[in-house]
């Protein structure tokens, strides 16, 4: 069947189905986050087999409902005002595994809801960024220190004393072996903080 495609793409000028089922990079088609199609290399990053996320929920894509739930907004404004949106974020695979990858989108109704249609590429990044397991407060804090905020304004919004902050700092900046919080952002993600979904 490959060699028939490859070939028929050749003779034809047409390329679209070539390029999706033999890219490099996962991409999925979503429909208000629904998976409504998607190529093998997609599927092989996740563990899954031919068909089997067609019209699942990205839910199951993701560490735990919460996060799903959580990133649901973020990058919509960006949809909407130049339709190009990328971040780098933690995913977990069938088998339960989480990975870094990075996440580019497209909208094909960025006017209304740009989530609504939308077209994703995933590029694996488990090759040169091996995913280091967080304390959910130590994601807390993480997240938090990617927005800007002081150790102050940190336990400020968790409820915590800043000195427990400093604390949560100094062991995510042992467990990533880096001095100080923008070495820290780096190491996690190597882009600038605005693009990290910390894990």
């Amino acid at each position: 069947m490959g060699k028939i495609l490859i070939d028929q793409a050749y003779q034809t000028g047409d390329f679209s189905a070539l390029a999706f089922e033999y890219s490099p990079v996962g991409l999925v088609i979503t429909e208000s986050r629904v998976i409504r199609g998607c190529n093998p290399e997609f599927e092989r990053m996740f563990g899954y087999g031919p068909g089997e996320l067609n019209d699942q929920s990205f839910q199951v894509l993701y560490p735990s409902p919460e996060e799903f739930v959580k990133i649901r907004d973020r990058g919509v404004d960006q949809l909407r005002e130049t339709n190009t949106y990328w971040d780098e974020r933690v995913m977990a695979r069938k088998d339960g595994s989480l990975f870094w990858c990075r996440t580019r989108g497209h909208s094909l109704t960025p006017e209304g809801d740009p989530l609504n249609r939308a077209v994703w590429s995933f590029a694996d990044l488990s090759g040169h960024r091996p995913y280091q397991p967080l304390t959910p407060r130590e994601r807390q804090v993480v997240n938090l220190v990617a927005e800007g905020m002081t150790s102050k304004e940190i336990a400020r919004a968790l409820g915590i004393s800043p000195r427990t902050v400093e604390v949560h700092r100094a062991k995510l900046q042992k467990k990533f072996g880096v001095t100080n919080t923008n070495s820290l952002l780096h190491a996690m993600s190597g882009v600038p903080p605005e693009r990290i979904v910390a894990r």
